[in-house]
């Protein structure tokens, strides 16, 4: 069995461009893009962000838990690359069905967050959402060696640096006891 790797963070917080230069080192491996299992939603979908799309929400981080898990337990490096805070994470874990994964949660300022999702096309660019994110992951108690805080020059320095930290089991998160 291989390894569950998820890079979290609010939107604009580089998941996307980080998971894909992730992905890429690894091998076998597959990139999960969490965003995606959303837009499986068809009608009566409501914006994640909002309270009242809670149950919602619990439907898709369980689907794409599931999913995350299978990969992992086929033999696959697996890669998450989503806005799962802490809040959802155990419910998450819980769907994968695996004793542990990696938790990894990029967090650059909110200012360069809005700037990022400002600029990038085929996605929404809500700044009242992007920093009403921002402010929850920044609220979340999130145990200090899950963070990114300061993302390195480049992506691809900040994908070295994950991945040193990946690799010794830095991210580690919730291990389960059979």
């Amino acid at each position: 069995m291989s390894s569950l790797l998820v890079i979290a963070g609010p939107p604009g917080s580089g998941k996307s461009t980080v998971s894909a230069l992730v992905s890429a080192r690894l091998s076998p491996s597959v990139l999960i893009r969490g965003d995606a299992f959303f837009r499986f939603l068809d009608q009566g979908a409501v914006p994640a962000w909002l309270p009242e799309a809670n149950d919602q929400n619990e439907v898709v981080i369980r689907a794409s838990g599931a999913a995350a898990g299978q990969f992992a337990r086929g033999g696959y490096e697996a890669v998450f690359d989503g806005v799962l805070g802490p809040w959802w994470l155990p419910t998450f874990f819980e769907a994968t069905e695996l004793d542990e994964l990696h938790y990894a949660v990029l967090l650059p300022s909110v200012e360069r967050c809005v700037q990022n999702v400002a600029t990038r096309e085929g996605h929404s660019n809500d700044e009242s959402a992007t920093r009403h994110m921002h402010d929850q992951f920044l609220r979340a108690h999130i145990d200090t060696r899950h963070l990114l805080w300061d993302l390195l020059s480049s992506p691809e320095d900040t994908a070295s640096e994950l991945l040193s930290r990946y690799g010794r089991g830095l991210f580690n998160y919730g291990v389960r006891s059979n």
